[in-house]
């Protein structure tokens, strides 16, 4: 059988407030309550209808799924659970509605008694290091902010010698209950702001924080063949959480400087090596860069400007990699300048010499090619 509606289970328009989907809900909810509808297999299935409607339109996520696919852009098999995106919204409604009618009890199970401890916020660090530090791996101190303990109150927030007091309007449980009408609504503690206690006497060092703003320095191993863009993890040096909670972690980002040699692609490597004209006319060795030192390279004779030669495994062996990248060398063949007058004499007897059209390939194919243009 088809799925209704949602807005139309709840009576409402698609341009509802969230209010207005929330008011819908209690008052229909109460209706077809199973323990108001002892039996009735149809006020169950109502019930139950209401609730997945309330589950999906309460989240500003899922809700905007919903309006733009309709069912099909909500999965019941993710976020619906206890913890997940959509559970929150439904637990403290159902908790606040049937609360007082049906027991303390029932209003635990709803989603009462919610713990106020929270894990801290994670932190990002940037690193900018250098190609042979991403290469061959790298160690580095880092200083980052942190919230720390405070040492004056040990982290009580109270003055030396007192201590925090439970919160007496809410038992220290963190919420209230304020009865409306028919329904009692359960909030957070206006006097305690949640935290279930309260700090009489604050301490003057941190204000009855607890904690103070300080910087730490951590160490950080860089792994050989990490590349532009990749996190590293250091576990618990974030924020650090509240009521004892969980600290965040802190990622560190890695930036790669920009090399005077080299330009990285992956593991592969590239740099533009010049040449002298009669290197590339006559061939010989030449000496190529590498980033574990020097090494040799044969240019053949006859090698064109923009040749391109890869001497393998000179490159980066990256983290996942079972074997190092290549190096590809780019040769770009110079122009001599700054001619003396005898040079320039017996360059122009060389080029006198070179007329014959088999020395020149390149340039009496690119002759042809333009002759057959303007043909």
């Amino acid at each position: 059988m088809a799925k209704r509606d949602f807005y139309e289970v709840l009576g409402l328009a698609k341009n509802a407030s969230d209010e207005e989907i929330k008011k819908s809900y209690r008052k229909l909810a109460m209706k077809y309550h199973p323990d108001r509808n002892p039996d009735s297999k149809e006020a169950e299935g109502k019930f139950k209808e209401v609730k997945e409607a309330y589950e999906m339109l309460s989240d500003e996520q899922k809700r905007a799924a919903y309006d733009r696919y309709g069912h099909a852009g909500v999965d019941p098999n993710m976020g619906g659970g206890p913890g997940g995106p959509g559970a929150g919204g439904f637990a403290d409604v159902f908790g606040d509605i049937f609360g007082d009618i049906f027991g303390q009890a029932g209003a635990r199970g709803a989603g009462g008694g919610r713990s106020n401890v929270y894990r801290g916020s994670d932190l990002r660090y940037t690193m900018e290091i250098s190609l042979e530090q991403a290469a061959n791996g790298h160690e580095a101190q880092i200083r980052v902010p942190s919230w720390e303990a405070c040492e004056t109150c040990k982290g009580t927030g109270a003055k030396p010698g007192t201590k925090p007091q439970p919160c007496r309007p809410c038992g220290g449980g963190g919420t209230v209950r304020v009865q409306q009408g028919f329904f009692s609504i359960q909030q957070t503690c206006p006097h305690c702001h949640g935290s279930g206690r309260i700090i009489p006497d604050p301490c003057t060092a941190c204000e009855g924080v607890g904690r103070t703003r300080k910087n730490k320095t951590l160490e950080v191993k860089i792994p050989a063949g990490i590349d532009e863009g990749m996190r590293i993890r250091s576990s618990g040096n974030g924020e650090p959480g509240v009521n004892g909670g969980p600290s965040g972690d802190l990622f560190v980002e890695i930036k790669i400087k920009p090399h005077g040699v080299f330009q990285r692609d992956g593991d592969d490597l590239h740099c533009e090596i010049p040449i002298q004209f009669t290197t590339a006319a006559l061939g010989g060795k030449i000496e190529v860069p590498t980033l574990a030192g020097r090494a040799e390279m044969d240019v053949p004779e006859g090698t064109q400007s923009g040749k391109t030669f890869r001497l393998r495994g000179k490159g980066i062996k990256g983290i996942r990699s079972s074997y190092p990248g290549d190096l590809y060398c780019h040769l770009a063949v110079e122009t001599p300048v700054k001619l003396t007058e005898k040079q320039k004499v017996l360059l122009r007897e060389l080029e006198q010499s070179l007329k014959d059209v088999r020395h020149n390939p390149a340039a009496k194919s690119f002759m042809d090619r333009v002759k057959d243009f303007f043909q």
